[in-house]
């Protein structure tokens, strides 16, 4: 999971990499490696070990960058809710993180108010009656679906495909017209898989869920 906050005192972006122990599992050493640290296990972001999760933080500028995480300078793992994916060269897959440009705005000159004018009283209108609201579909998280980070989701979400049925029923046409759509850095993912986990989230069969996410990879099987 990451999470980012932009630091408008440092015009950069506050960014925490948060891993479930349970993907990992306890006591090892976790560091961040990327292009923001010439991908070098010694100048890695150290990830410190709490109760349910790996944390570190790290403040970086706006633009695009590659991760992923080296568990105990031997095995490479990728986060599960990355916003997407490309190619390492080597055979696997990099994880995405995109910090837009910020524009920080000038404080505008302090004008003193207007003199207010009495206004006239408006008369008063009769309430129009309420209109009934649509029952809207609740909709599911699509980030439990390996392979699926936050901007893929939205990206999901605005082509109409806001549950898991949804995406279960969704041509595989359709899913790489939305990813293809959505720029050069989204072209790369993998949804092969996509509409298998959604059948079994939208069933409830969360073991059998867990049990084929097992055997993945960014959506992809190992």
């Amino acid at each position: 999971m990451i999470k980012k906050s932009f630091v408008k005192a440092k015009k950069q972006y506050k960014v925490t990499f948060e891993v479930p122990v349970e993907q990992l599992g306890k006591g090892h050493d976790v560091r961040v490696l990327g292009n923001f640290n010439g991908w070098s296990w010694d100048k890695g972001l150290s990830m410190s070990t709490g109760k349910d999760a790996y944390k570190a933080d790290i403040t970086l500028a706006a633009g695009e960058y590659q991760f992923r995480y080296l568990v105990d300078n031997q095995e490479w793992k990728n986060d599960w809710e990355a916003q997407g994916y490309t190619s390492s060269g080597y055979n696997s897959d990099n994880c995405l993180l995109s910090l837009e440009k910020v524009a920080v705005a000038k404080k505008a000159a302090t004008k003193k108010p207007a003199a207010k004018k009495a206004a006239a009283k408006p008369t008063a209108k009769k309430a129009a009656p309420a209109k009934k609201k649509p029952v809207a579909t609740k909709a599911d998280d699509l980030k439990r679906i390996e392979g699926i980070g936050p901007k893929i989701a939205g990206l999901l979400n605005d082509a109409g495909i806001s549950t898991f049925a949804q995406l279960a029923k969704a041509s595989p046409k359709k899913l790489a017209d939305v990813l293809t759509a959505a720029g050069a850095r989204f072209r790369l993912a993998k949804p092969g898989t996509w509409q298998q986990q959604a059948k079994l989230a939208a069933a409830g069969k969360t073991d059998a869920l867990k049990k084929l996410q097992d055997e993945l990879k960014g959506g992809v099987k190992k």
